[in-house]
This record gives C-alpha cells, sequence and structure tokens, in this order.
C-alpha cells in the first residue's frame, strides 16, 4: 500500500516537472516572439499553464532577487522536485528492504 503511494507521488512529480518545462519552453518562445500570444489556443495554453505553475513560484519569487528579465524561480523548483525524488527513491528502497 505504501509503496502504491511512493509510485503515485513519483508519477504526479514527474507530471509536474514535464508541466514546468513546457511552461518555460512556452514563456521562452513568447519572448522571442516565435509564438504570437493573439491565438486563441496558444493564450489560452499559457493561460492555464501559468495557473498551474504559479503557486509554486510565487513563494519562491518573494525569496529570490530581482534578475531583471530573467526567472531562475522554475529551476528552484526543479531542483526541489528533484531533491524530494532522491527522498522518495530512499524510502522506496528502505521499504523494499523491509520486505513490504
Amino acid at each position: 500500500m505504501l509503496l502504491s503511494l511512493y509510485t503515485i507521488l513519483d508519477f504526479l512529480l514527474q507530471v509536474l516537472i514535464w508541466v514546468i518545462i513546457i511552461q518555460a519552453i512556452l514563456s521562452w518562445l513568447v519572448a522571442f516572439n516565435v509564438i504570437n500570444t493573439y491565438n486563441q489556443f496558444v493564450r489560452s495554453l499559457l493561460h492555464a499553464l501559468d495557473r498551474m505553475t504559479a503557486w509554486l513560484y510565487r513563494p519562491i519569487r518573494r525569496v529570490l532577487p530581482d534578475f531583471g528579465g530573467l526567472d531562475l524561480s522554475p529551476l528552484v523548483v526543479l531542483l526541489i522536485i528533484w531533491a524530494l525524488q532522491q527522498l522518495l527513491i530512499g524510502g522506496m528502497r528502505d521499504l523494499y528492504a523491509a520486505g513490504y
């Protein structure tokens, strides 16, 4: 049961990683005028991704200094998720060793 919970949590973290990566790439494409935000689909996709990740970025943006146009909060969130995944892997390894 606990191993299934670890697996589900790891899957959700992996999905969150992909959402952050896609959101970061799309924001770069918009910043360099590769993607036009006048398109309704692009605008709604960017808005949805922003709403999904804003709650993660907000506390980190308050702590990080202003780097001008460079936003490092997605990188910090990805590092935190990586650390959480490493903790999960260690927990799963301990459960497996204990015979669960």
